[in-house]
Order: structure tokens, then C-alpha cells, then sequence
């Protein structure tokens, strides 16, 4: 009986070394293939509205649809902090660039997209000025394959893990306004 139960217990093992494991390696090679596909869209995305001083609609769906080939999907996040040029009246200061001084707002993702989606005033392009500073972040919102495996076998759980993400920020070089 006793060998009978080292024989099932050496089978299963073996299942699991030859099957899971490699499985595991698999996915985890999948998500970090996406990874950098998604890093590299958010980059270019970043690069190119920093560079123009415009965040438009094509580029936008451009990166999304790029993300979104890897066959996960994600939550993008924009975000947009404008120099404030009037600093206030009891600045002693004629510019508003001395250092020290310069205030920002923000601008989030819905409202970059309501003011990208209402050409009747922008034309379906958000400008931003130079000195601005954008970013986007870039996270998935469904479980990978590597996730589920790993969380069988390690008991990880819960909602806020992910394990495909991408940043990017910048200040902007160039006004966008035509």
C-alpha cells in the first residue's frame, strides 16, 4: 500500500514539474513581453505629446489599440500639470519661471478626454504649453495567465495586483497652440 501511495505522490510531482512549472515560465515570459510592448507605446505616446505640445485623438487611440493588442486590458491614466502663469499679486517676482515660484495644477484623464472629444472648441486636440509637465501610467485590469498560476500555487491574492504596468512623464518642450 505504502508503495503504491510514494508511486501516485512521485506521479503527481512529476505532473507538475513537467507541466505547471513550465507553464509558469511560459506566461511569465508572456507578461514581460507585454510589458515592454506597453512601455515602449506609453513612451512614444509621452515623447510625442512632450515634443508637440498636443495630446490628439489619434494618438491617444493609437495607444491604446497598441496596448490593447497584447490581448490584456488596461487602465490609462493621463495626467497634465499646467504652469500656472500668475503666481499671485504678492510675488515680488516679474516672471513666473524663477524657480521656487511655479505653481501647477492638475488635469486628468477625463477631462483630457472631454476636451479632446469636443472639437467644437479644440478641434479634438488638447495643447499644452512648454513648461508643462505630462505623465500617463499605464496598469492592467484583468488577471494574466502567470497570475492565476501563481496565485494558486502562492496563495497571492486580491485586486489591487497587477503585473503589467508602464510610467512615463516628462515636462513639455514645445507650445502646442498652432
Amino acid at each position: 500500500m505504502s508503495d503504491t501511495l510514494i508511486t501516485i505522490v512521485a506521479i503527481f510531482l512529476a505532473a507538475i514539474l513537467m507541466f505547471v512549472f513550465p507553464l509558469l515560465s511560459i506566461s511569465e515570459r508572456n507578461d514581460d513581453i507585454a510589458e515592454l510592448s506597453v512601455q515602449t507605446a506609453t513612451a512614444k505616446f509621452v515623447d510625442n505629446a512632450r515634443s508637440s505640445g498636443k495630446i490628439t485623438m489619434e494618438d491617444y487611440t493609437e495607444l491604446v489599440s497598441t496596448i490593447n493588442a497584447t490581448g490584456n486590458s488596461y487602465d490609462v491614466e493621463m495626467e497634465v500639470k499646467v504652469l500656472d502663469e500668475n503666481v499671485g499679486k504678492k510675488s515680488a517676482w516679474t516672471q513666473g519661471t524663477v524657480i521656487g515660484e511655479n505653481i501647477y495644477y492638475s488635469i486628468y484623464t477625463s477631462q483630457i478626454i472631454e476636451a479632446i472629444e469636443s472639437k467644437a472648441n479644440t478641434n479634438g486636440v488638447y495643447t499644452m504649453k512648454e513648461g508643462d509637465i505630462f505623465s500617463v501610467s499605464v496598469k492592467n485590469t484583468n488577471k494574466t495567465l502567470s497570475q492565476t498560476i501563481r496565485s494558486v500555487f502562492y496563495s497571492i491574492s486580491g485586486n489591487d495586483t497587477y503585473s503589467i504596468a508602464a510610467q512615463q512623464a516628462g515636462v513639455v518642450t514645445a507650445n502646442g497652440s498652432y
